[in-house]
């Protein structure tokens, strides 16, 4: 059985957005080896998932970028969670790819959709925020795997990760990897409640 992992970028204070939700902050400590990193993990999924926001907001912007990441995002195909069933990028537009205009469209129940995914042979799955996607997965306990890039700043205020959480949620340290820039990657995976 396939494994999900959310991929996320945080700050030092535990947001993965700002209040209305940008993400501008976490760029600003995203050098070479940290590049290198989100490279490698995007790439060795089988599957990427998003939510509806998320998934227009990269296809609009994926199929004409030139950045190191745009391979694995328009190569890998893609499944996007929204009650609308027609959701889809817009395949007539010239600069559009096959995994954006042909992504999988999953409207059933979060859970029982990301079950079918786990059930599929394959690569794991990686996850994409948004926040609001996000928290979903994390407090219907979906994710098996945590990657949580930690960037030295502290927003203050923002959207939090984990904020709606029933009980506590207890998390091994499998790996942790840090960068000249001073962002910190996290890599947890579940753990027996103690």
């Amino acid at each position: 059985m396939r494994k999900l992992i959310l991929k996320m970028q945080m700050s030092l204070d535990g947001f993965v957005g700002g209040p209305n939700g940008e993400v501008d902050w976490a760029f600003k400590t995203i050098d070479g080896d940290a590049q290198a990193w989100i490279v490698k993990t995007i790439s060795d999924v089988g599957v990427h998932i998003m939510g509806s926001c998320t998934f227009r907001d990269m296809a609009a912007w994926w199929p004409t970028s030139t950045e190191p990441y745009a391979k694995a995002m328009n190569e890998i195909p893609k499944v996007v969670f929204s009650k609308d069933p027609n959701l889809n990028a817009s395949p007539d537009s010239p600069e559009n790819i096959e995994s954006w205009a042909n992504a999988r469209v999953a409207t059933g129940d979060l859970a029982e959709e990301i079950a079918k995914l786990k059930a599929e042979p394959g690569k794991d799955i990686l996850a994409h925020g948004g926040a609001r996607f996000a928290q979903s997965l994390v407090r219907l306990g979906l994710i098996d795997e945590y990657q949580l890039m930690v960037h030295p700043i502290a927003l203050a205020r923002g959207l939090a990760l984990f904020w709606s959480l029933r009980e506590s949620l207890n998390l091994r340290l499998v790996s942790s990897t840090a960068f000249p820039s001073g962002a910190i990657a996290h890599v947890y995976r579940s753990a027996p409640a103690r």
